[in-house]
This record gives structure tokens, sequence and C-alpha cells, in this order.
């Protein structure tokens, strides 16, 4: 005689590394096999916003001096990091917000910072003028294309809970920024009256412990780039619905704001709300699902299948495509942090860096 069935994982996870100190939220591989991930400064003890797994061992990266800022405007020195990213052409791009606990950021605090692998050395540090990164701005993922211009273009999302949102978008010979889609609908968070996000089975608000609970209202978040560099795909973290942009009229400062909102597509309701967004080489997309604890897959036809539903995969945050084939994921317990549990921290480590295999490899636009 069995018992009742329950529900069954999809998928194959593999546990790469696992976490008992702050909780992760980027990670990036190098086309070599280094492994580099950033823990933001939300309320945990963070030793070290950027690091390097070696043999295990979370290593301050690229060293213990750029993870000691002297204070939050601190342009040579990583404030609070939100996401990291190895780019075509193997160098490690970090995004600092310079937003510790999502405070008013201060000119020299947000920027975006090239770290060459070869020398393991800070080769660049482009800062943000404040018209660019406001002082609501939250820098969270970034995404480039290497061939336009002379040495490339970032693209970044501003997920402001508090303040505008859009695309920033960086020119990285001149170190110049200006900001795309600034306040479009599609970067904005829905209302509960369209979106009512449930995680673990409980509806996710923002609980305090006295007042009111209140919706989430982080904007666009998860960014990945087409497999051609043709178009950006954005989501707010606050919604079921993604979005997409044509990345020529991004560039082009000659097109009007208005031009380049009649370029976004809308790609429909995805399932669930997600964060992370990532592409591959064979031009499939895939989306994090933290209402299912899954990673789904938008297939080239247009068709979506889930690559991975597991229920360790607790708010799968960020993505990751190495060149060994495997899709690399985040699970980091958002969701249970104090901030939508009233007041109380529920979040049991240890987080986990998962891969899975996708038998595809990285777009590298170059």
């Amino acid at each position: 005689m069995t018992g009742p069935v329950g529900d069954e994982p999809l998928g194959e996870l593999e546990v790469v590394h696992t976490f008992t100190g702050p909780m992760p939220t980027g990670v990036s591989m190098s086309h070599t096999g280094r492994i580099f991930v950033n823990f933001p400064k939300w309320g945990d003890e963070v030793p070290a916003t950027v690091v390097e797994l070696r043999d295990g061992v979370e290593v301050p990266f690229p060293n213990q001096g750029w993870n000691s800022p002297s204070a939050d405007d601190d342009a040579q020195a990583f404030v609070s990091v939100q996401s990291i990213v190895v780019d075509p052409a193997d160098r490690l791009w970090v995004l600092d917000t310079g937003s510790p606990m999502f405070q008013p950021t201060k000119p020299g605090g947000p920027k975006l910072v090239r770290v060459d692998l070869d020398s393991d050395t800070v080769a660049q540090v482009i800062t943000f003028p404040a018209d660019v990164a406001l002082p609501s701005t939250y820098l969270n993922d970034v995404r480039f294309d290497l061939r336009r211009g002379e040495a490339g273009i970032a693209y970044i999302t501003d997920s402001s809970d508090s303040g505008p949102n859009g695309i920033i978008v960086v020119d990285l010979a001149t170190g110049q920024s200006w900001r795309r889609l600034h306040e479009h609908p599609s970067t904005k968070a829905e209302p509960l009256e369209t979106f009512r996000p449930v995680v673990e089975g409980r509806p996710f608000l923002e609980r305090p412990a006295d007042g009111d609970p209140k919706p989430v209202s982080m904007g666009c978040d998860g960014i990945a780039i087409a497999a051609d560099g043709s178009r950006l795909y954005y989501c707010p973290l606050a919604s079921r619905r993604w979005y997409s942009v044509a990345t020529d009229a991004l560039v082009d400062r000659m097109v009007s704001d208005d031009e380049v909102a009649a370029t976004v597509r809308d790609e429909g309701d995805k399932g669930g709300g997600s964060d992370g967004l990532e592409t591959d080489d064979a031009g499939r997309l895939y989306l994090t699902s933290y209402e299912h604890d899954a990673v789904l897959r938008r297939r080239t036809d247009g068709e979506y299948e889930t690559l991975v539903h597991d229920p360790r995969l607790l708010w799968p945050d960020t993505m990751s495509v190495a060149a060994d084939g495997h899709l690399y994921v985040t699970a980091n317990q958002l969701h249970r942090q104090a901030t939508y549990q009233r007041g109380q921290d529920l979040r049991r480590k240890p987080y986990v860096l998962f891969r899975t295999r996708i038998d595809a490899g990285p777009v590298l636009l170059r």
C-alpha cells in the first residue's frame, strides 16, 4: 500500500557549491572554468562582496582591498555588488550598486568595473553621472555586445523599488552612459490587481514586523541578449510578463525615446515571476521561475519547456551559461528574508550554487 503522491522534481541538478555565510546573487564562469560569485550587502555580514571559488573556498576577488570600501561613494572599491558577468572576451565585469541596504546612491558608488582575468587586476572603472545613476537607482544585471563601437556596449537594468526604472546603456570605450526606456510601462512592477505572486504556497509581499503588507515593487531586473545581439530581453521582478527591445535603437543616441519605445515587444506571459534571464548560443532563452522552484526554457520554435523543477531551487536568482555546456544557477531563499516575513529571517543555510547540463554554450558577441 502506498501513501499520497507528492510533487515530483524534473531534470537533474548538480550541487556545485554550498554557502554558509551571506546569501549570494550573481554567478559567472570564465571561459577556462573559473567560477565567480557575489554577495550584495542586504543585512548579512559580507566579508567580501565578490569572490572566486577556488577548491571550494570563497576567496575575495581580485583581492581584499577591492572588497574594503572606505565609504558608499568609493569609486576604487566595491561597495555592494549585485551582479558579476564574464564578457565574450573572457574578462570579468563587476556591477556595483553602490547601494548597501538599498540606500540612496552617491556618485562614485554605482559603477561597472572590468577585471582582466589574465592578471586578476582591475583594468577599467566606469562610474555614472547623476542623471544616469539616480539616487534611487539599483543597478541589477548586465549583458555585453563587444561588436558595437570601438570597445563594445553594455546594457544594465535599473530595478529600483523606489524610483524610475529603465535600461542603462554604456559605451565601454568612452565610459559614456545614457538611460533608455526610462519609466516605460514594460520596466515597471505590476500592481497586485494584475500580479499577485505566490512563493512556497504563500503570497509574496513585503511584510514589516509592524504595519500593513505592501506589494513588491522591484522593476526591470532580469536581462538577456539574443544570440545574434539584435534584441535585449528584460522583465520586471514583479510581473509574469517579459519584453524585448531592439538593441539598434538602444545604442543609437539619435533615436528618440519614443522611437526606442516603438521597438518594444511584449513577449507574453511566461507562467511565473522571474528574477534572472539568460540565453545560449543555440538561440534558446532561459527564465528562472521563483513561484515554481524552476528554470524554464523558451525554444527557438517559441514553445516553453521546463528545464528543471526542484524543491531545492528556493528562489532561483541568477543564471549563467558556461563553456562547459552547463547552466549554473544560484538559489538564495530571497523570499524568506525578514523583509517579507514580518521581521523574521526564515532562511536556512546553506544557500546553493547548482548546475544542469544544456549542451550549449554562452552567447559570445565579439
